[in-house]
């Protein structure tokens, strides 16, 4: 292994001698046989062969990762400015986005290829973590107007530089370096690794598709700039980063107007707004409507702007049947997000499609195995198709990724109790993170183990300390309890307060009890189904 003195950055080709990153002579580093003990992440490496597992038979099953699979990994930030992640981050989920369109080509997603970050893993176990034939790996050194972009793509079989390239460029220069990385890597997967013949009939096809796939996109740098900070804060997930994030896509569009892309992100941050519960719900979903049709009407054919209106249609609007066509439309334009295909298999589940929801599941996360959200989300849909066995395994999968996630504990041991192991469910229960989902879980279980006063008492504290907002969660308890009229009485409420719960009412059975009653189906008919 050698190191870079100046990146700090191993190398495990001992046959170069100098960074690709900074162009400083490389010095002899840690043994690489050593450190690649160090460094390999097994928990990653079970998930993945648990993915082969869960999805047999399938692509996923101990199949060799075919030629046109690639990860990019998180670029190297090696700026002096403190706190310049976004933009080193916002490069590389821009070009996955990209790369992402691109028809032919599978993209490991950003949850797991970001997951990498930050950790000194090797090429070769990054494919076979995720399942890829190729790594494209970065830099970035950002000086004021001046940007530094080095980058190389890896063969993982065996470690063989198949393109790199380094450029130094002004901020305005920005978009034409990433179409050029876009266009290179595509040319040298279909050329070194797919066998197609290169010339300038392939050049020029590359360049229509990449063309394409970057619609929607700013002309202006400082707009580019603010929209890239925007999504780095609206990643983070919290209140405040949120309000940020929507600051920051504001003043991109204050500078740039027709940016039709950052509508579509200001829209999602809006989104995040009511499904959190941090501004009132009809308000922050109407102007996150108003700014996806915004972004649509600048650029009718925005993956973005599409996925983000079949959200809204899904969630808020309760209106399955559009969303499906903006869904389907998404996936035209961008069949390798990952996002998208969730969005469509979580659609597809609610509409008690199962075959379709749990293939758009595999598809997903044969893209995305490191995350926790799309594990907990095939945990769902297994659960209420009566796969309990998979259920099981999918929460479990969610919570080894991210062991304080809310609401996969409570899920899993209610899997647990509809397989009948009584005796480990409260116990699962107990391990929730989430006073209100763990109260939830544990109102059901008590009532189907016969417990009632304990069973009572967490129905109480329900309805005494979490009444906002979670009129769904209690119409279900009520359900299980075989009290109809309360579990009416809650549903109607949910429905009044535009709960995005009761889209799941169709498929959920925990209010199988109420099937026969008449009012079942006016209810359904209510939230559009």
């Amino acid at each position: 292994m050698k190191r870079c003195p100046e990146c700090r950055r191993d190398y495990y080709d001992d046959s170069l001698l100098y960074c690709l990153d900074d162009g400083t002579r490389l010095l002899e580093g840690p043994r690489s046989e050593d450190s690649a003990a160090t460094m390999f992440l097994p928990s990653f490496q079970e998930l993945h062969e648990s993915a082969t597992r869960i999805f047999a038979p399938g692509a996923l099953d101990g199949a060799k990762p075919t030629e046109n699979a690639i990860a990019v990994l998180p670029f190297l930030n090696l700026s002096a400015v403190e706190n310049s992640d976004y933009f080193s981050d916002g490069l590389t989920e821009e070009l996955l986005n990209v790369l992402s369109k691109i028809r032919g080509l599978r993209v490991a997603a950003r949850t797991s290829a970001f997951s990498f970050k930050g950790k000194q893993t090797t090429v070769g176990e990054i494919g076979r973590i995720l399942n890829v034939s190729s790594v494209l790996e970065g830099s970035v050194r950002h000086a004021s107007e001046r940007v530094r972009i080095s980058v190389r793509l890896t063969k993982v079989e065996d470690g063989y530089h198949l393109w790199s390239e380094t450029y130094d460029r002004t901020m305005e220069d920005i978009f034409a370096v990433q179409d050029d990385i876009a266009q290179s890597v595509v040319e040298g997967l279909r050329t070194s690794l797919i066998g197609e013949e290169a010339g300038p009939e392939l050049s020029e096809q590359i360049v229509s598709e990449v063309k394409d796939a970057v619609k929607g996109r700013s002309a202006d740098a400082e707009a580019y700039r603010l929209m890239l900070m925007g999504r780095y804060f609206l990643d983070r997930t919290t209140l405040e980063d949120t309000a940020r994030a929507i600051g920051y896509f504001n003043d991109a569009l204050k500078i740039d107007p027709q940016f039709a892309l950052c509508w579509a992100e200001l829209g999602r941050a809006y989104s995040v707004e009511a499904g959190r519960g941090w501004a009132p719900v009809l308000e922050a979903f109407d102007r996150s409507r108003e700014a996806v049709m915004r972004a649509l009407s600048l650029e009718p054919d925005l993956a973005e702007g599409h996925a983000q209106l079949g959200r809204i249609q899904a969630v808020h609007d309760w209106d399955l049947r559009s969303a499906e066509v903006s869904y389907k439309k998404a996936l035209e334009l961008a069949p390798g997000s990952s996002s998208v295909l969730d969005g469509a298999s979580v659609l597809a589940y609610k509409l008690g499609r199962f075959d379709e929801a749990l293939d758009l599941s595999r598809r997903v996360l044969a893209q995305d195995p490191l995350s926790a959200a799309f594990w907990h989300n095939l945990g769902l849909t297994c659960h209420v198709a009566g796969l309990l066995e998979e259920a099981e395994k999918a929460y479990r999968k969610a919570l080894e990724i991210a062991s304080r996630r809310i609401v996969s504990n409570a899920q899993l041991a209610l899997v647990l109790l509809d397989q009948g192991r009584a005796g480990e469910v409260v116990e699962q229960a107990e391990k929730e993170p989430d006073e209100f989902w763990k109260t939830w879980a544990l109102a059901i279980i008590h009532n189907a183990l016969g417990s009632k006063k304990e069973s009572d008492d967490a129905l109480a504290k329900l309805r005494n300390d979490y009444p906002i907002g979670n009129s769904y969660q209690i119409a279900e308890v009520f359900s299980t309890r075989n009290e109809a009229d309360e579990a009416f009485g809650w549903l109607e409420k949910a429905i009044e307060e535009r709960d995005p719960g009761v889209t799941h009412a169709k498929v959920n059975q925990r209010f199988r009890h109420l099937h026969d009653d008449p009012r079942w189906m006016e209810l359904l008919s209510k939230i559009g189904f």
